[in-house]
């Protein structure tokens, strides 16, 4: 499967513009691939402030969406603001080429940016299947909670969609380095670059990185789309040859009461 990266800074609580400046990158991207990855909240940037910018789910952005998934002949996903039933997510949208939609609200809300308080947090973990791949997608501050990303679904691939900031970037290296090794999974991360409009500085290192822990992308830091073709049976032979994966323990995530 062939996976696009869309490493780019955002403008600050601005849909439209988010929308255009995206549009321009992919359409004159020459590559062909599967699934094109977004990142977090990529029509306002990480505002505490949805009421600016959120939609619904039959909003512009998501039309924008299934517009550019069957006009790329792509599945894509990222995260966006979508109020529903008086009620704002963080949302994950996973688009199939055929307009299909499945989605995820981001389960750990960032406490530190007082994210809880004015985002519902989500109660279930998604995982897509897309071309014989089984796909779980996950957001930004998930990534440091190990337990809810736990490989019991045999997942091939596990995706990260951020505004990870430059202050902590190396516990996203780290961990995202971490989760790629005890999942045996591949594990395609999204980041945004530039700064928001609280001075937050961002450096992306969007990166790919194998069941093993090696990196098939790197780590980067400028402005692109960055195109790598996964491979379904490496995964599979290395969890056949080590077996990891059937050692780990049983066990259940309680919602919260």
């Amino acid at each position: 499967m062939r996976v696009a990266l869309v490493q780019t800074s955002l403008h600050w609580e601005n849909p439209i513009a988010n929308r255009l400046t995206l549009e321009s990158k992919i359409l004159s991207c020459p590559k062909k691939f599967d699934l094109l990855i977004l990142p977090e909240m990529f029509t306002s940037g990480f505002t505490m402030n949805p009421e600016r910018v959120a939609e619904t789910m039959d909003g512009e952005s998501i039309l924008w969406l299934k517009s550019l998934a069957k006009s790329k002949k792509t599945a894509i996903t990222g995260s966006l603001v979508i109020e529903e039933e008086g009620n704002y997510y963080n949302r994950l949208v996973f688009v199939f080429p055929d307009g299909a939609i499945q989605y995820y609200n981001k389960r750990h809300l960032f406490t530190l940016a007082g994210e809880e308080e004015v985002y519902t947090k989500g109660e279930k973990k998604l995982v897509v299947e897309y071309k014989d791949w089984k796909i779980c997608p996950l957001i930004c501050y998930d990534l440091r909670f190990p337990v809810f990303a736990r490989n019991i679904e045999n997942y091939d691939l596990l995706v990260y969609v951020a505004n990870w900031p430059k202050p902590r970037i190396q516990a996203w290296d780290a961990l995202l380095k971490a989760r790629a090794i005890e999942n045996m999974c591949y594990v395609a991360a999204v980041n945004r670059i530039g700064s928001d409009a609280n001075g937050m500085p961002y450096v992306g290192h969007s990166q790919v990185i194998d069941e093993l822990g090696n990196e098939i992308v790197a780590p980067f830091e400028e402005d692109a789309i960055k195109v790598i073709t996964l491979d379904k049976k490496k995964v599979t032979e290395s969890r056949n040859k080590f077996n990891f994966l059937k050692d780990k323990d049983v066990f259940e995530i309680k919602r919260d009461t």
